[in-house]
């Protein structure tokens, strides 16, 4: 679904100006940035809700909820009219809520003039192969890709490239998709897989990219911006296995303290692809491999990062995406006041993402009071109930369970994560016989 800007869609006798102290905008505010949302009705600015699509992805819909926002409106396509009907609540700023949102809050906010990121580079903020290009026309080191017309033109590039290849949409998220490709056979499939396939938003992929596979380290880097200048808020290192059919799944993510030595050259990296992506405010999540080359981008979204992490970094460093972007939009003098405060260790923090290996109905985590035995264990998050079916899980929307770890030694902190690890598995899930009742 791509959004083409409409310059004249709006002018000065659309609806009032802009006030110093109106509602903060949110387009497609969803669960996973829900967080955002109570922080700035917190702060004391009433939230109205963009909705970029007529209905509701069926990903969010069983947690879908309005009713803490001043208003909900609904785009249907037509972008002058929701300009007008956003514009009537006078607001101080228009942010994503979401990867969804993205372009129509770069819309909305250029046309309102109000802080914004713009539309120049809009498309690259959501198209994994227009994001590539124009990172390496800055000048910065990225992947070798192609922007795959056919299954049999995929083949040839994989042949060309050897080695494994990296198969996506150009647009979706939460890994909705991704094929990590060892032969130009695989790819072809992918391709096929990819091309006939509705995401995990419910729209049909607009296309297939493919890139060569970066070996090394992946980590986190999430990031807030104010005026073109850059926090890094937070830093985790991934852990991935290889199961249920799924090549380099993420099962993990552990805080990387500020003295660690990747974190400066991860950091830059992040700021210079915000920089080419022309990222002036609000939030972005960026994935990063520490290849033997130094820092390759695997793709950035511009919106908050998700699967909660933002509280998961509060306990780590004291601070998050959540409260700066809050800062960035509200009291941006502030932000840039302390926009280089040194950065600080609270704990070590560990968010250990469980991988069923069966599927069925389920009774029982058998296993889970050992976890939460463990010296670190801080909380579970639970998202597959007993009595609800339990599905195999291949991605970030079928994981069960999310088990977060925090403690001050570092040691204590890496032991807890390996026995999770170590005990999610085939033990940790009971079911109900075949044939019960679900």
């Amino acid at each position: 679904m791509t959004l083409s800007p409409d310059p004249s869609a709006i002018d000065e006798a659309d609806g009032p100006v802009p006030t110093a102290d109106g509602p903060v905008v949110m387009v497609d505010v969803y669960a996973p940035t829900m967080r955002l949302a109570e922080a700035f009705i917190a702060a004391g600015r009433p939230v109205v809700r963009v909705q970029s699509t007529p209905e509701v992805p069926p990903v969010y819909r069983a947690s879908f909820r309005a009713d803490i926002f001043l208003d909900n409106i609904v785009h249907e396509g037509d972008l002058k009219q929701t300009a007008k009907a956003v514009s009537a609540h006078a607001p101080t700023a228009v942010l994503t809520g979401g990867e969804l949102g993205v372009e129509l809050a770069d819309q909305l906010s250029e046309l309102l003039g109000l802080a914004t990121n713009g539309t120049a580079h809009s498309a690259a903020r959501r198209d994994k192969f227009q994001q590539m290009e124009t990172v390496k026309r800055a000048g910065i080191p990225g992947s070798r890709q192609i922007l795959a017309e056919s299954a049999g033109q995929l083949a040839d590039f994989h042949r060309e490239l050897g080695g494994r290849v990296v198969v996506k949409p150009i647009r979706s998220a939460g890994n909705d998709g991704v094929h990590f490709c060892e032969t130009p056979e695989d790819s072809a499939a992918a391709y096929r897989a990819i091309a006939q396939a509705v995401n995990i938003f419910s729209f049909r992929n607009e296309g297939v990219v493919a890139q060569e596979f970066l070996r090394g380290t992946e980590y986190v880097v999430n990031t807030v911006s104010c005026r073109g200048s850059h926090r890094a808020t937070d830093v985790w290192e991934y852990t991935k296995i290889s199961v249920n059919g799924v090549s380099n799944r993420i099962s993990g993510a552990l805080s990387v303290a500020p003295a660690e030595p990747a974190r400066a050259a991860l950091v830059a990296y992040a700021f210079d692809v915000l920089d080419a992506l022309e990222v002036r405010h609000g939030p972005a999540h960026l994935e990063i491999m520490l290849t033997p080359d130094g820092p390759r981008l695997v793709e950035a979204g511009i919106r908050l990062c998700g699967a909660d992490t933002a509280y998961y970094a509060r306990l780590a460093t004291g601070e998050s995406q959540v409260e700066r972007t809050v800062d960035a939009y509200l009291n941006p003098t502030e932000f840039l006041h302390r926009l280089r405060a040194p950065h600080r260790t609270t704990h070590h923090v560990a968010m250990a993402f469980l991988t069923s290996p069966v599927s069925g109905t389920l009774k029982s985590y058998p296993l889970l009071g050992l976890v939460e035995e463990l010296e670190s264990f801080h909380n579970a998050q639970t998202f597959v109930q007993p009595g609800e079916r339990l599905p195999l899980t291949v991605d970030d929307t079928t994981e069960p369970m999310m088990i977060g770890l925090a403690h001050p030694d570092r040691s204590v902190l890496e032991r807890d994560f390996a026995t999770v690890c170590y005990l999610d598995g085939h033990g940790f899930y009971e079911l109900e016989p075949a044939g019960a009742a679900s």
